[in-house]
């Protein structure tokens, strides 16, 4: 576990002249909204929990807040009278002691250069850890989004891609690349590529706890197959394990009785040791025949064969709109190409000027809504390379990116999608059905989404777009080259074998005058 550092030789502060916020005069400068005073308590559990902080740091606000962690802004008294902002990162008491040293492991090895975010210290105390770095003050993404000139974007992608090409060089998967883990200060041109929470390793990453979190993880999911079984329709959010997925699995579908009898057995056994769990996992995997064939496919249930069928352990976490087909489809083989796929899709929005392009609440309607972009017979087609088989009710092709891109950035409150027939406008809201069918796993039963494009308010974020203002003609997009276009195809790329890497996109015509 990382030890919590000296700072007394690095940080100054003057207890009189910087008193620590659980104080009373501090505490009512947080008391002016009820969202001012839920801040000002966290603030003050923070002090409580970690008590060295008041020492060093004067603490302004949570500038943000999410799952496993929250991230304030402070100020650090220096030697010689000096302030430096920094930004702690707060992690939950609740992360696991190695996923909070892998972070920090990524961050120490890779971090502090080619806009990637760096690490200061670690103070720790008891179960809470408090990372401090460097503090970037940046735009919102969606904020600048539509007044952004081409150039702008052309440097921020290329930044992007030095950002990944570095942690791909050490074999850091970051999982969740978007533009607010992807911090971008517009006067000073500076970039950080932040949170490596949801971090695995690829198979020779250089990151060693990586290793180890990689390694639990696959335990962890053949401990899990005598309990846990896919069924259609299962939710997928931000998760990192199977302990923490949710619940609502299993009432979809009511596992027969055999199945919870088996679970309580499984339950009550659980101080067994690993051998013996492992022992009861091969047995559960042996008692399903390999000869017999599944009935199931393409209909309205799930058949006795697919129920007794192991779970394919895969990684699943990430940010909604961002994941990657093999993700969503299940693929246990994961590598950095993921990250790539979540750089086209930011790319996408900002060659559209709409943000979040993708919004869907589980992976089939994201599948689907991939499909009305890059076509379903290539996305069928792609997902045969990787070993899935998906089945799609209706025929749709792939878009010209450059027309759809140009379409979005126009005034249209809605768009259409061009077809053998003719056209269909997507703004009516068709049913699109997406079936996803797994060889090694349970089949998924038919789940009928309906793909919502509408013109939702800057405020909205249940629709495909947010932003839906057109991009001044003097910004540089009534130029933008066949180059940019052709990159997007090739960030997203269905295959992940053949997407393009990073260090390929910094070499990519489309740069080249950089």
């Amino acid at each position: 576990m990382v030890r919590t550092p000296r700072c007394e030789g690095t940080f100054v502060m003057d207890a009189d002249e910087h008193p620590p916020l659980h104080c009373d005069d501090s505490r009512m400068k947080y008391d002016h909204s009820k969202k001012l005073s839920g801040a000002s308590t966290d603030i003050e559990q923070l002090y409580q929990a970690v008590p060295q902080l008041a020492n060093v740091f004067r603490i302004k606000g949570k500038i943000g807040e999410g799952t496993f962690s929250s991230v304030y802004l402070a100020i650090a008294q220096l030697r010689g009278g000096h302030e430096e902002k920094v930004a702690l990162k707060h992690l939950i008491p609740t992360s696991h002691p190695v996923r909070i040293a892998a972070e920090l492991q990524c961050l120490i090895t890779a971090g502090g250069q080619d806009n990637v975010m760096g690490v200061r210290y670690c103070f720790r105390k008891n179960d809470h850890v408090v990372i401090v770095m460097p503090y970037l003050e940046h735009e919102s993404f969606l904020d600048i989004l539509n007044s952004l000139s081409f150039e702008e974007v052309r440097d921020y992608m290329f930044n992007l891609f030095k950002a990944l090409k570095r942690i791909h060089y050490f074999g850091i998967v970051h999982r969740d690349v978007k533009p607010s883990n992807f911090l971008y200060n517009r006067q000073m041109k500076r970039y950080a590529l932040v949170d490596f929470g949801l971090a695995q390793g690829t198979p020779d990453t250089k990151i060693e706890l990586l290793k180890v979190i990689q390694s639990e993880a696959q335990q962890e999911g053949l401990e899990s197959l005598h309990v846990q079984r896919s069924v259609f329709g299962e939710r997928n959010f931000n998760v990192r394990s199977s302990a923490s997925q949710d619940n609502s699995t299993v009432k979809l579908i009511k596992q027969p009785r055999v199945t919870d009898i088996a679970a309580r057995k499984l339950l009550a056994k659980k101080k067994t040791t690993s051998a013996v769990t492992n022992g009861l996992v091969k047995k559960a995997a042996s008692s399903c025949p390999t000869n017999v064939t599944c009935d199931c496919y393409a209909k309205d249930r799930v058949c006795s064969v697919c129920l007794s069928r192991r779970q394919q352990v895969a990684p699943r976490a990430g940010t909604p709109g961002f994941r990657a087909p093999e993700v969503l489809t299940k693929f246990p083989n994961q590598t950095t190409a993921i990250d790539m796929w979540s750089a086209g899709i930011i790319f996408l929005s900002l060659l559209s000027g709409r943000y979040p392009f993708y919004k869907a609440s589980d992976d089939l309607t994201a599948l689907a809504q991939i499909m009305t972009i890059r076509g379903s017979r290539e996305t069928i087609q792609a997902a045969k390379t990787f070993g899935k088989s998906i089945l799609c009710s209706k025929d749709i092709p792939a878009q010209d990116l450059r027309t759809l891109c140009e379409r979005l950035r126009g005034s249209k409150t809605s768009f259409d999608v061009l077809t053998g027939d003719g056209q269909i406008n997507l703004s009516q809201e068709p049913a699109l059905q997406a079936e996803i069918f797994n060889i090694s796993e349970p089949a998924l039963q038919t789940s009928k989404k309906h793909l919502q494009y509408q013109k939702p308010s800057c405020h909205e974020r249940d629709g495909l777009v947010i932003r839906t203002s057109e991009k001044p003609a003097n910004l540089g997009w009534d130029k933008v080259p066949d180059e940019a276009y052709d990159l997007l195809d090739k960030l997203l790329d269905l295959n992940p074998a053949t997407r393009i890497t990073a260090k390929d996109a910094l070499l990519h015509p489309f740069f080249k005058n950089i």
